[in-house]
């Protein structure tokens, strides 16, 4: 796959298809991104699990905190990377650890290493790397035009009105209701 680009089908199926994410790299810090993405996670309605062996049996955004992938007691769709390029290969060792495996692994921006991205593309999962699914999924939906960014997309499709104060949500997409 390049993974120097990637249509927009492809990360709209991704934020549609996936439900429970798992956050490596998760922290307790508000100020630090990987804590505000899994706040507009949880928001959209995803199921976040944040993993961090320091933060280990506490909470993070007010979701339980575990040490590492294995002790998620659920079968996870995605792994969503904040860590830094050379810590994924052992990464992707865990999260091809686990049973059954997740759809998707998601290395956040910044986040590339080509080598363990082949590793589990061979595995089966569908990799996405140097992007954000925050931004992706605020791009997608329209949220981010509000602040007078490029969404890089025109469409005459309304958004979908989500509960709390202006959210949008990915729209269905065709033949899903």
């Amino acid at each position: 796959m390049n993974h120097d680009q990637y249509d927009d089908a492809l990360i709209e199926s991704i934020l549609h298809g996936v439900k429970t994410i798992a956050m490596v790299g998760a922290s307790a810090n508000p100020v630090r991104p990987s804590n505000f993405v899994l706040l507009y996670l949880v928001q959209k309605g995803f199921t976040v699990f944040p993993i961090n062996p320091g933060q280990a049996g506490k909470t993070i955004g007010g979701q339980l905190c575990y040490g590492r992938l294995a002790d998620v007691p659920e079968p996870i769709d995605m792994v969503d990377v904040f860590r830094a390029s050379e810590a994924v290969p052992q990464v992707v060792e865990e999260v091809l650890a686990l049973e059954p495996l997740p759809k998707v692994l998601w290395l956040q921006l910044g986040v590339r290493n080509d080598e363990a991205a082949a590793v589990a593309e061979q595995a089966g999962l569908t990799v996405i790397q140097n992007r954000c699914p925050k931004i992706e999924y605020g791009r997608l939906s329209g949220e981010i035009r509000w602040s007078g960014v490029n969404s890089r997309r025109i469409s005459s499709r309304r958004p979908v009105a989500m509960e709390g104060f202006q959210r949008l949500g990915l729209s269905p997409g065709p033949n899903k209701g």
